[in-house]
């Protein structure tokens, strides 16, 4: 059996405050289209962690109040994105590979910084714990358990509103809708973005009345207000718990098409694209009703909308949400369009799919993202050989593999591994490596189907859904453990097969390349085959990939893979038989496969009169005996590796020309087919009997009319004089005899009925483009073929639009390379280009499709011709075309072809300033994204032509001023386009997968949460009031609770000066209220004398203290208290003191002072074991009676010494720290000129700059704190004034006391005999201050006669502060 399911887990960084669920969110918002505004509120209902602090994602929304049970909280933001404006601060930035590393150090860091939860609200827990209620909460979020429900709930309500939105949301003319890019939900309401927390959501979208609001879920109602103008509210409520990023929000005056075959289907559009909208989704109700079919369970959302957009707005073809999706509606097409139809229909079926496997089922982890997603596909493959035919699914299947294979070269490409998927942060689903992820997961899913068979594979997908469609408990998240144990389990299939599978396949990279050759033995009858493996990884990159997975040392020397290879023998007589092939063990195999028919088995057809047995005719010239075998020599006719594609992998075949032909002719599967004519296309050179077989095959009206058109391209590589263009001339016999008048010899009027052959004589023209001479220029025929198409091109009475079939033609002139003998013609075809784009400006085709073409060919001619033609001209004719008026296809275009001249006739350098500029000018999101894809093209181009072409240190500082930049924020697709164009430039693979980790500035965005929460509740601590008098229990006073310092390190003072608090933990200057009312500021302390209390923990010191029996009844009742300093005269720094001599009162010396080794967060300085110990209490003085009386005394003690020394008088006078100080002082100068050199060496070095940016970035917030504490601080003031006043009245009645201290300063000899006695117990020092402080240091002696010592290295070095009361009399 599995082992058990672990409970779901966030991949990647999880703040300390992850605990908190999303249980229930309302969200109430009004839509103001005029000022592009929207505003209103939003109710989560939240399982507070024990911390009490909540954090939520919210981005670029004004937050005006936030209420937790209906009272005003306290909370802060701490906004994802800040413009950095520092000019220097890519200086260090001087080469392509310098520039690599800081986008990927800028990079990570944004994508970290968007983990972390920046709106803290404070959340105070109730007493009354939430269980007690006697309607216990519903199980609304799917992952909640039964612990959750006995947490601390409540009811959080933030009013925002959103004036400038910049992504998430977007407006455009009268159309606002949102997009569900990475991390970007929180852009427009305040959420948990975090794909693990789901909930269930109520919504409410008041909109004008003429407007209409969709969105996710089943519609409840719709109100209309009273108004003038009316408005009205759409609510909805989706009762399935979904994450933040499936919300979606689509307003706009749409028309309604509501589904005649399905009732919970709805179809919406803007008015002028109804009837499109009519002609494109007609088929869809087939697709809805073939998937609950084919999973036997009902739609799980309820209802389902297709919301169609313009194409400016759209991000990407397709945006997905709960029971609804959003498009772009270039995917519309009426009933005249015959080439849009297929992707149309296959791109609403895969959005279908999403909201099974991806919106509905989520993945568990991160790691699990390719098996939904494979799902998904899988389904969508269902639907395509249900409706568009197996040959459809199969050839499409086919070409992604190829095009896995060849991009599965790195550790990029694994699907489930650790490494992989957790340090991408979400971006494994972008860019080219993307889609090659999406097709190798329903690759996988392919090869498990062939191993259990279709039913048992279907048996998995019913288990998988019911379990989610369960009313009891259900499981909505799904593992790679757990289908692998549904694989075995349903599956029959052995546990030690999957184990090896899924780790070869998902937890590693790399695809298996078979190379196969026989030669058949006569004599035996035998043919032996030849086999060797390998992989398209390196085997040091599939050991990394795997992430040390289990038996990694056994599979060290082990490339192979689980299973067998099925090889198919087709011999003579129809008779088929396999034969397996081991994918595991030695990579080189020499097997023997016995044939079941002898050539003389059957006499071989007598041939044709004038024809030879292979089929060539007679004037055609001998080819070599081994290629053109005939059967009476072997009878084996084709062997094919892997038919069923049971296998992801690359296969070579080394076998005659003549079985190819039998292949391609015999073979009914597509993929044997296609495999044929890629194998022939590929010869060095082309017998007749290629040719034949390959024109046969064009004709041919029963084969697939995709396979066809890779025949017409083959039979045009063919062609050349060798052959005497028999390729050509066979391609334009067929198109002639299909679409030309024999008896005037001109095309006749078109007619596209036949859709299989509208395509195959779509695709002849730019065949015949692709013919070349022997001196690489087209021939004169191919030009005045295509020509006169173009001239003669008739569409009267055509049912169906000749837009793609123009359109196609003027791509083959692209084609062309002009020389000497066609140039005539050069002219002629540009006129009729023009003639298109004149007739394009009067009645624009669809899409644009056709100046598109013209666009891209006058480029294509230019580039070729760029020595005659002038380049500046082509730019002209171009720039028109860049108008913000024209279609966002049209415009990318022109912009696309003004790159390649650019790259081309200049250099990378100038194409990617051009680029920069192409950016800040184009509007459209989805424009931005696909120049971004073409640059990366051009740079990829540039690395494989091996450019030495410098780029300027100046444009890769202004690539990466973008990537970090708003456009590069509002765009998460261009983001990581930029960095992949900066990646490819360093040689690079455009993937964050291998980006070195900076672990420094890693683990503090990984802590950036929690100290965020600090600094939210220092802040909230700053408006509280005074601590609690202190409170004396047996004599034993904490000095962490004295001192205010909570638990958690967290130090609620701030000191007046605006040092920031996290810099240093303690008090800096504290005011003291001592019991005759003085209250006198403490100086303030040296920096070197304070230790940063957040790096370490340090031992919490308590002092025992007994009370006197003579004790004064005041000091029952003092209440002392710590409170921040206000500054003014008060504070003066007394500075350092020379020694004093100090009398102190008579002291018991068996009162023993209790140190405990207890965890202290002392406020001023907390040291380490060992370490110096140091006292100090304010300056000390002699003054009158009249005058106010204070002293100071400064210490230094070691653990084992005492440092006094005896004077006259016998009195005790304290060794001043003045000579230890000069010698710390020094060693403090070396050390920052030492530091000061370290710093100018790393002042090139791009992640110190990162980390120097981040540190200016924090001091920035701790002033802003500060002044927020400022603003805060005067209320708290006039509390402490009256308190002053209070204190200055009992000065009088104080007067006494200080008179009997200061007699008993005069006669201090009389009394250093008491306090040496006192000596000999514990060092015990006393002075007597202005504010009846008491300082003690304790320390053993480690002689009777005093001595002066040297502190010894890591002794103790402590601070205590006590406060005093009243002296016995």
């Amino acid at each position: 059996m599995a082992k058990a399911r672990k409970p779901p887990k966030n991949e990647g960084v999880k703040p300390d405050n992850s605990s908190a669920v999303v249980l229930h969110q309302k969200l109430c918002l009004a839509i103001d289209t005029d000022s592009r505004r929207i505003f209103g509120y939003t109710e989560l209902k939240i399982a507070v962690p024990d911390s009490g602090i909540v954090g939520l994602h919210a981005e670029n929304l004004e937050i005006e109040r936030v209420y937790v049970d209906g009272e005003p909280a306290e909370f802060d933001v701490f906004p994802h994105y800040q413009p950095v404006e520092i000019e220097n601060r890519w200086c260090s930035v001087s080469s392509v590979s310098s520039a690599a590393d800081a986008a990927g150090a800028t990079y990570l860091s944004a994508l970290e910084r968007e983990l972390v939860p920046n709106l803290l609200i404070l959340c105070r827990k109730s007493v009354e714990p939430a269980q007690q209620s006697d309607d216990p909460l519903k199980c609304e979020n799917g992952k909640q358990s039964n612990d959750e429900l006995k947490q601390n709930t409540k009811l959080v309500r933030i009013d925002y509103w959103v004036e400038k939105a910049e992504t998430g949301i977007h407006f455009d003319d009268n159309v606002l809708h949102t997009n569900n890019q990475i991390r970007r939900a929180h852009c427009w309401f305040p959420c948990m973005d975090d794909s693990s927390q789901s909930c269930c959501y109520d919504m409410e979208f008041t909109v004008p009345h003429n407007f209409v609001a969709v969105s996710n879920g089943s519609l409840i109602c719709q109100v209309l207000s009273k108004d003038d103008p009316p408005r009205k509210t759409y609510v909805y409520r989706l009762s399935i718990p979904v994450s933040a990023r499936w919300i979606s929000l689509a307003v706009a005056p749409f028309q309604i098409l509501a589904d005649n075959h399905h009732s919970l289907l709805s179809h919406m559009c803007l008015p002028e694209n109804l009837l499109k909208l009519q002609n494109t989704v007609g088929f869809f109700h087939s697709a809805f009703r073939h998937y609950e079919s084919y999973l036997k369970a009902p739609f799980p959302f309820g209802s389902y909308k297709q919301v169609f957009i313009p194409p400016e707005m759209a991000i990407s073809a397709e945006t997905f949400g709960a029971s609804m999706s959003v498009f772009s509606s270039q995917v519309l097409f009426d009933e005249k369009i015959i080439d849009q139809t297929i992707e149309t229909r296959i791109k609403l079926a895969y959005a279908l799919a999403r909201q099974w496997f991806g919106v509905y089922i989520t993945p568990e982890t991160f790691s699990d993202e390719w098996l939904v997603d494979g799902l998904a596909g899988f389904l969508t493959d269902t639907f395509i050989k249900e409706f568009l035919g197996n040959n459809e699914a199969h050839y499409r299947r086919y070409k992604a593999n190829c095009a896995v294979c060849k991009a599965d070269d790195s550790g990029a490409m694994t699907l489930s591994s650790s490494a992989s998927t957790k340090d991408l942060y979400g971006t494994q689903s972008l860019g080219f490596y993307g889609r090659i992820r999406s097709w190798k997961s329903v690759a996988i899913l392919q090869m498990l189907e062939k191993q259990m068979g279709p039913d048992l594979f279907k048996g998995i997908l019913w288990t998988i859904v019911s379990r989610a469609h369960s009313t009891v408990h259900p499981s909505r998240t799904l593992s790679t453990k757990e289908f692998r144990h549904l694989a075995n389990k349903l599956g029959n299939l052995e546990r030690p097969f999957l184990k090896e599978f899924f780790h070869r396949w998902v937890a590693t990279c790399g695809c298996p390349v078979i190379r196969l050759g026989f030669s058949y033995n006569k004599r035996k009858n035998t043919a032996e085959l030849a086999a060797f493996r390998e992989c398209t990884a390196s085997p040091s990159t599939v050991l990394s990939a795997s992430d040390g997975g289990v038996d990694s040392e056994n599979r060290e020397g082990d490339g192979g893979w689980p299973g067998m290879m099925t090889i198919k023998v087709h011999e003579l007589d129809s008779v088929q038989h396999d034969f397996l092939l081991p994918m595991s063990g030695d990579p080189w195999q020499l097997l023997e496969i016995k044939c079941h028919s002898r050539p003389g088995g059957k006499r071989s057809q007598k041939p044709k009169k004038s024809a030879r047995p292979d089929g060539s005719d007679d004037n055609c010239d001998a080819a070599t005996p081994l290629d053109l075998r005939s059967s009476t020599e072997s009878p084996l006719l084709w062997l094919r590796a892997d038919p069923e594609m049971e296998y992801l992998a690359e296969i070579h075949f080394n076998q005659p020309v003549q079985m190819w032909i039998n292949q391609l002719e015999k073979d009914k599967d597509v993929v044997a087919q296609a495999q044929a004519i890629a194998t022939l296309e590929a010869l060095p050179t082309f017998p007749f009997s290629v040719i034949s077989a390959l024109n046969n095959f064009l004709c041919d009206t029963k084969a697939f009319w995709r396979v066809r058109i890779e025949a017409a391209f083959a039979l045009a590589k063919t062609a050349s004089e060798e052959t005497d263009w028999a390729g050509m001339l066979h391609l334009v016999k067929f198109f002639k005899s299909r679409r030309f008048d024999a008896t005037i010899g001109l095309p006749k009027p078109n007619d596209f009925h036949d859709f299989p052959e509208y395509f195959v004589l779509e695709a002849i023209p730019l065949a015949v483009a692709t013919v070349r001479t022997a001196d690489q220029k087209s021939p004169r025929e191919a030009v005045e073929f295509v020509l006169q198409l173009l001239k003669y091109n008739d569409n009267t009475g055509n049912a169906y639009s000749d837009v793609f079939w123009l359109a196609a033609l003027v791509d083959a002139i692209g084609e062309f390379e002009f020389g000497q003998e066609n140039i005539i013609f050069l002219s002629s075809l540009l006129k009729r280009i023009d003639r298109i784009l004149q007739f394009e400006r009067l009645m624009p085709s669809y899409n644009g499709v056709l100046t598109i073409s013209c666009i891209r060919t006058l480029m294509q001619i230019a580039l070729k011709l760029f020595e005659f033609i002038s380049i500046e001209r082509v730019v002209e004719l171009i720039k028109p075309f860049l108008n913000f008026k024209v279609l966002w296809e049209i415009r990318v275009e022109a912009r696309r072809a003004l790159l390649d001249l650019e790259f081309h006739c200049k250099s990378i350098d100038a194409a990617l300033v051009l680029f920069i500029k192409c950016l800040e000018e184009e509007p459209s999101l989805r424009g931005q994204v696909k120049l971004g894809v073409h640059m990366i093209r051009l740079c990829q181009m540039r690395a494989v032509s091996q450019s030495d072409d410098e780029i300027k240190s100046k444009t890769l500082v202004a690539l990466l001023r973008i990537l970090e930049g708003p456009v590069a924020f509002r765009n998460v697709a261009l983001r990581h386009h930029l960095f992949c164009i900066l990646q490819v430039l360093a040689g690079r693979q455009p993937t964050l997968y291998g980006i070195p980790r900076d672990q420094t500035r890693q683990m503090g965005y990984a802590e950036i949460c929690s100290e965020q929460q600090n600094n939210f509740v220092a802040l909230i601590n700053q408006d509280k009031p005074p601590q609690a008098p202190l409170e004396i229990h047996d004599g034993l006073i904490s000095l962490q609770e004295a001192h205010g310092v909570s638990h958690d390190g967290l130090i609620s003072l701030q000191e007046a000066n605006g040092v920031s608090q996290d810099r240093f933990v303690g008090l800096q200057e504290a005011r003291v209220v001592s019991h005759d009312g003085l209250a006198v500021p403490q100086a303030l302390k040296e920096p070197d004398n304070v230790s940063n209390s957040q790096e370490r923990k340090t031992p919490v010191v308590k002092i025992r203290v007994k009370q006197s029996t003579a004790s004064n009844k005041a000091e029952e009742a003092d209440n002392l208290t710590i409170e921040k300093s206000v500054g003014g005269h008060n504070e003066t720094d007394h500075g350092a003191s020379s020694s004093v001599s100090v009398d102190a009162p008579q002291r018991n010396p068996t009162e023993a002072v209790s140190v405990s080794n207890q965890n202290l967060e002392e406020v001023n300085s907390c040291h380490g074991h060992g370490s110096q110990m140091t006292a100090s209490i304010g300056s000390a003085k002699f003054r009158r009676e009249s005058e106010e009386f204070g002293k100071e005394l400064q210490c230094t003690a070691d653990s084992s010494n005492i440092m006094i020394k005896g004077v006259e008088g016998s009195a005790l006078d304290i060794v001043s720290p003045q000579v230890y100080g000069k010698t710390k002082e020094k060693k403090r100068d070396r050390e920052k000129r030492r530091r000061g050199e370290d710093h100018k060496a790393d002042r090139n070095d791009p992640e110190y700059l990162e980390r120097k940016r981040l540190k200016k970035e924090k001091k920035q917030k701790e002033k802003e704190m500060a002044k927020l504490l400022n603003v805060r601080r005067p209320m708290s003031m006039e509390s402490d004034i009256k308190r002053e006043e209070h204190m200055i009245k009992s000065q009088n009645e104080s007067a006494e006391l200080r008179g009997r201290m200061d007699a008993a300063v005069m006669v201090g000899a009389e009394v250093s005999a008491p306090v040496n006695e006192a000596m000999k117990a514990d060092s015990f020092s006393i002075s007597k201050n202005g504010d009846s402080r008491m300082s003690l240091a304790t320390a053993k002696p480690k002689a009777q006669e005093p001595t002066v010592s040297k502190p010894s290295e890591g002794g103790h070095k402590l601070r205590i502060k006590i406060k005093n009361r009243a002296l016995d009399k």
